[in-house]
């Protein structure tokens, strides 16, 4: 037996083909049993059969090929290798047979396996049973090959009370009832992997439409709500009509279901024809979902969407490559959001998204987007701004760089030659070299297979423009990668562009001719004249941040590239880049926060919501620290803050405006909790007003769903052990209301009150059953550095009730990132260190070494912003200066 333990794999002495599975599940009880019949190709000659199995009891187990059947003579189930080892007298010989097992288990409470979560029916609180099996967790419902390369068909049969609906990947086609038990039986599915399986058992109300090829499309409700579905049935049949179109191949399932479940871990799961979601990522509120809602219920459905060709019909062949499916569907689920609502300028908001991968990946603990996995477990930490954001930015680099036309003809000639097999990075490089003669394995791998960015320091030198690349790294560390970067650039206009490759540490490129002629003659009021040109003429590297890099400008660049932002000169998508660029660097101590702080100032007058939601950000960011960093300027910061938004502020106002876009609306809300959260009094004033307007009419005109969280964060700004009538009303209508929108929108703002034991009260009620297991996350979300102290004091206390309730897998990484990562000292950071010694798991190792390195990263920018002498003055000075 000892051969079988630690194996990152199975071994291959069988391959499954098919599994003919039947459940029984007692939602009384919490527990459900299962016998299966496993269509097994032995392909050597083996005494051992080994499967993976979790948290399940095998009761009996049996092998039957052309000739004889077979018992195991010896049965063990290995919980910390998560498999099954079943070991024969007689050796197995090579050819088919079938795989017997009857097994049973407990409906868990953790959101993963096959689980039990509550609805409400007519004000009783029922069970019902969901699956979440990716990445690893399928073997707690079946024991099975549960690796994403061992696909198979899936024949599967329920038996659920009479009066819930049973759902499954494939259509009904037969339902026997026997008094309060019926057995739903569903068509067999096509090759598959297991972690796509799926199963849902509740009750629900549905609507449905139909695609363009025929497929039938439904929306499983909440009852009594199915027409919060509609928007995101529209969007799903939309989305299925431009796959099929891109891809140049049909939906391979006769029907998709998309579902809203209660209680549920992510955000979404593709499994193959029934894709489940958390309700509030389904479920569309005209009334109190606010734009930020609709514009993500978009795009999750897009790529849950997509994922039925890149994740189900073409799979990864190991979580290696799992960015060939997260990376891919996050990328063309915002092309399709583009096509779908254009005036969203989506591609714009995506760099909000994709700065994410930019600032892990500046970590020493970031990974390949190719990595490499030792343990299931660990699977589960690299569904992270990896796999995602920089899965997708590196595709849309790629894709800026071949060109549309030949990049969709690559896809979907890699969907055609890999249909129903699986794939690594290598078969996608291949045809995308195929089909545009272009070396992409070359120029790729390194941005794959090493963890890592550059950072491209650029000077000016007469008319040559002068390059260097240097891995980038918060810790202001220099690190040896060495990256082939697709370089574009603009020089005073975006009609004088050049691209290039820089395939070296060094490049120089002429820019010469990008440069316009300046008339007029020698003499010295020309000359000055020509000078006043140069500063005008901005260059700009990396236009509309299309590539996955930074750049630093030299001084002279910089201050042209100044001008040109306050002239209005630049795209939205530049002016995010040149700002985030600087914030890193300030970040990585490469530049003081005194020149950040005076580039912060040219965007007083900004108006695109990109733009200024990362502004916003940084200042989140840089009031974080501020305490310890610069204390006694810490009041002169904040008022620099309010004056920044001011102007936005008054442009905007309370009020939407008839015809107004989508983004003034998101800019409305983010500007206005900005202020709220810098406690500015004239915000905090209209918001107590409005709130007690929401208090007298739940109905009134005075809160929108998009600046509700304004009231609620005032509200919990004023709210403290003397003055808990703000508070108390927030909480009452947390528990009165039943959309799972204002229950968000209360959860994530309860936990910014300033006062401590407040926060504490508010940590306990985020523990108790009054709030969902899934939105854990949505109230630690809303601590701030205030209070870091109190929330680290209650999570050392509360670990054992935490990691009792929530499990080790996803949702514990929340009390982590949330908590944990507030601190900005190395004494914090060597504390935490200690107490997670003896506390730590393979699904949070990583979480827990990120956190860790960026307590790290702000001590050391405190002591750089500590050493920064021209900063005071010059926040005296902006403080004072209004807008």
């Amino acid at each position: 037996m000892e051969q079988f333990k630690g194996l990152t794999r199975l071994p291959k002495f069988a391959i499954p083909q098919r599994y003919d599975l039947h459940l029984k599940l007692d939602l009384s009880a919490c527990t459900f049993s299962g016998t299966e019949l496993i269509d097994l190709n032995i392909i050597q000659v083996t005494k051992f059969l080994v499967l993976n199995a979790l948290e399940l009891h095998v009761h009996k187990v049996w092998f039957t090929n052309s000739h004889n059947q077979f018992l195991p003579t010896e049965l063990v189930l290995d919980g910390d290798d998560e498999i099954l080892v079943l070991a024969f007298d007689e050796a197995l010989s090579v050819g088919d047979g079938v795989l017997g097992i009857e097994f049973s288990g407990a409906l868990n409470e953790y959101l993963r396996g096959l689980y039990r979560c509550t609805f409400m029916d007519g004000g009783e609180k029922k069970n019902m049973a969901v699956t979440q099996f990716e990445a690893v967790d399928a073997r707690r419902c079946f024991p099975c090959w549960d690796e994403p390369a061992l696909k198979a068909t899936f024949k599967i049969t329920l038996d659920v009370p009479s009066e819930l609906v049973a759902l499954s990947n494939m259509p009904v086609i037969n339902e026997k009832h026997d008094g309060n038990i019926k057995t739903v039986y569903f068509e067999e599915t096509p090759i598959m992997s297991t972690y796509l399986v799926g199963i849902v058992v509740g009750r629900f109300d549905y609507i449905e439409d139909t695609a363009a090829d025929g497929v039938k499309v439904r929306v499983h409700c909440p009852v009594g709500k199915s027409d919060k579905g509609e928007f995101a049935l529209h969007v799903a049949v939309k989305t299925l009509d431009y796959f099929t179109k891109y891809f140049s191949m049909p939906y391979s399932l006769p029907k998709l279901d998309m579902v809203g479940v209660p209680e549920f871990s992510a955000g979404a799961m593709e499994n193959y024809g029934l894709i489940t979601y958390r309700e509030n990522e389904l479920l569309y509120d005209h009334l109190h979902s606010p734009v930020s809602r609709k514009q993500r219920l978009v795009t999750v459905v897009a790529h849950e969407v997509a994922h039925q060709w890149f994740g189900n019909l073409v799979t990864m062949e190991w979580w290696t490559h799992l960015w060939l499916n997260e990376g891919f569907a996050t990328w063309i689920s915002y092309m399709a959001t583009d096509i779908l609502f254009p005036e969203w300028k989506i591609w714009t908001k995506y760099l909000g998204y994709s700065t994410e991968g930019l600032s892990m990946d500046a970590l020493e603990i970031s990974h390949p987007i190719e990595v490499e996995i030792d343990h299931a477990r660990s699977v589960v930490e690299i569904f992270d701004a990896i796999s995602y954001e920089k899965g997708s930015a590196v595709i849309r680099m790629l894709q800026s760089y071949l060109g549309d036309e030949i990049f969709q003809k690559s896809l979907s000639s890699y969907i055609k030659r890999h249909a129903e097999k699986n794939t690594k990075t290598e078969d996608l490089w291949s045809i995308l070299s195929e089909e545009s003669g272009v070396d992409v394995s070359s120029m790729m791998d390194v941005w794959t297979k090493k963890k890592g960015y550059p950072v491209i320091s650029v000077k000016i030198n007469d008319n040559i423009l002068e390059f260097e690349q240097s891995q980038f790294q918060l810790s202001g560390e220099n690190g040896d990668g060495q990256w082939i970067v697709p370089i574009t650039m603009s020089v005073g206009s975006y009609h004088r562009s050049k691209n290039f490759l820089l395939e070296t540490k060094l490049g120089k490129v002429d820019i010469s001719d990008l440069i316009p002629s300046h008339p007029g003659n020698s003499s010295p009021f020309n000359e000055k004249n020509k000078e006043n040109f140069a500063d005008q003429l901005w260059i700009k590297v990396n236009i509309e941040q299309s590539g996955f890099y930074r750049v630093n400008y030299e001084n002279e660049l910089n201050f042209r590239l100044r001008n040109a932002i306050e002239n209005n000169l630049l795209s939205a998508s530049d002016k995010f880049g040149i700002l985030d660029d600087a914030y890193a660097l300030c970040l990585a101590c490469k530049q003081p926060l005194s020149a950040l702080v005076s580039l912060m100032n040219v965007y007083r007058k900004e108006m695109d919501y990109v733009v200024l939601s990362r502004l916003i950000e940084i200042c989140y960011d840089i009031m974080a620290v501020s305490s310890d960093a610069i204390p006694d300027s810490a009041n002169e910061l904040n008022q620099f803050f309010i004056n920044l938004l001011l102007f936005p502020a008054r442009k905007l106002g309370w009020e939407s405006v008839p015809g107004e876009s989508n983004l003034n609306a998101l800019l409305r809300g983010e500007v206005l909790r900005a202020l709220a959260t810098f406690d500015h009094d004239k915000t905090h004033e209209e918001a107590l007003y409005r709130f007690q307007s929401l208090l007298n009419d739940k109905n009134t005109p005075l809160v929108s769903a998009d600046t509700s969280r304004a009231l609620y964060i005032a509200i919990m700004r004023n709210s403290s052990t003397s003055n808990r009538k703000g508070y108390e009303s927030l909480l009452k209508i947390y528990r009165e209301s039943d959309s799972v929108q204002v229950k968000e929108g209360i959860l994530r703002c309860l936990a910014t009150s300033p006062d401590p034991d407040i926060v504490v009260e508010v940590l306990n009620f985020l523990l108790s059953d009054e709030v969902r297991f899934q939105d854990i996350n949505y109230g630690l979300a809303g601590l701030n550095e205030e209070c870091c102290e109190v929330a680290w004091k209650w999570m050392k206390e509360n670990w054992d009730l935490i990691l009792a309730k929530y499990g080790v897998e996803m949702l514990l990484a929340n009390f982590i990132n949330c908590i944990v990562a507030l601190f900005c000292s190395n004494e914090k950071a060597d504390e935490v260190e200690a107490f997670f010694e003896s506390r730590t798991y393979p699904s949070i190792a990583r979480t827990l070494k990120r956190a860790l390195e960026r307590i790290r990263i702000k001590a050391r920018w405190v002591e750089n912003i500590k050493q920064d002498q021209s900063l005071h003055q010059l926040l005296c000075q902006l403080a004072t200066t209004k807008s």
